[in-house]
């Protein structure tokens, strides 16, 4: 277990391009044209050498790390769903009935809901671990959303759920959230990191109007603002402290932690790319064992995707948040896995290079 996110931090190395060339080179002998399954080669390269070039590849079990909480900036209109939702979302999701709950079940993905903090008890769930005594964030738009102290408590938390999965066998890890009005300190955040300009990247959410938008996009550039004045210039993990929230930055540990562990991690849509932008800002090494998922109908993500140099595994139009898109892209991870473990060489098919490209 880790003791403070400098001990994270601390352990996060680069993959080594030794065991990706190597794991290219593999997957260039095997019975097909060099390069023909596209994308697909790209991951499988990946997962070996996240795993340190150990032959087969694995990617089972999976562990789906949800975390919730609330939201103060909700008092500023920027949502149109109550907030007794996100407690009755949680209820549903460890009950079975979410879309996250439906899709993992049928990937065969474990989940463990990290409450980091909302309106209602945390349910008594051997899945569900409360990590916060506070209920709600503080109100982004007139102060800081934590303090820099419980931001990276709430990281702590996150990169420690990855120690434990691991300690029980756990060797791949996804990231999902749930919270009324989370899109808010998500764009919040990535307009400070990423110098985005709120009326450009500030969505609908869960069904915003068009004028409820605009209010949002007023709510946020007030708060980053508030933000600057208050704190200038700031590292990576005060500006998560002043402008995130509760379950934000304990994803953002989950991804810190999974890259100190060298453990491939799946990053779901908006909200929860921007606890991988946090943690990217605070380490930029945590791409080379992060996978994102689908991009996100919101309309500000394919800036995001642009300022990180990413491009997203799925496009489905989706925006459900909780995880879904994760749950899909584990699939496609585990079909790379599989042709890197189970296709033939060249040599094992005794087929000839020189005659099977000219076929």
């Amino acid at each position: 277990m880790f003791v403070s996110v400098q001990e994270v931090c601390g352990q996060i190395s680069p993959v080594r391009k030794d065991l990706l060339d190597a794991a290219q080179d593999h997957l260039d002998n095997l019975t097909k044209p060099v390069g023909s399954l596209g994308r697909l080669e790209e991951f499988a390269a990946r997962l070996s050498a996240i795993g340190g070039g150990a032959f087969p590849v694995e990617t089972d079990p999976a562990l789906h790390v949800l975390a919730a909480a609330d939201h103060g900036v909700f008092a500023e209109g920027v949502a149109q769903n109550p907030q007794e939702v996100t407690h009755l979302m949680i209820v549903n999701i460890l009950q079975g009935g979410a879309g996250i709950s439906v899709l993992a079940r049928q990937s065969g993905m474990d989940i463990v809901l990290l409450d980091a903090g909302h309106k209602g008890e945390c349910p008594q769930d051997s899945r569900a671990k409360r990590i916060n005594d506070l209920e709600v964030s503080g109100n982004l738009a007139r102060e800081d959303a934590m303090s820099l102290e419980l931001c990276e408590k709430l990281v702590l938390a996150g990169a420690n759920a990855v120690a434990e999965g691991v300690q029980k066998g756990y060797k791949i890890f996804s990231v999902g959230e749930m919270g009324i009005a989370n899109t808010t300190p998500a764009t919040a955040l990535y307009a400070e990191y990423f110098g985005l300009d709120p009326k450009e990247i500030t969505g609908p959410g869960a069904g915003l109007s068009k004028d409820c938008i605009a209010h949002k996009a007023a709510v946020i550039a007030g708060a980053l603002e508030r933000h600057r004045k208050q704190h200038g210039k700031a590292d990576a993990m005060q500006v998560l402290a002043s402008l995130g929230g509760f379950e934000i930055a304990a994803l953002c540990g989950v991804v810190l932690g999974a890259a100190a562990l060298k453990k491939p991690v799946i990053i779901d849509g908006f909200i929860s790319t921007s606890a991988y932008a946090a943690a990217y800002c605070i380490n930029r090494t945590v791409r080379d064992y992060a996978f994102l998922s689908h991009a996100s109908a919101e309309p500000g993500y394919q800036k995001v995707m642009d300022c990180l140099g990413e491009k997203p595994m799925l496009h489905f139009g989706m925006r459900l948040g909780e995880g879904t898109g994760a749950s899909l892209a584990l699939q496609i991870l585990r079909s790379a896995k599989a042709v890197y473990n189970e296709m033939a060489t060249f040599k094992d098919a005794n087929i000839a290079t020189d005659t099977y490209l000219q076929k």
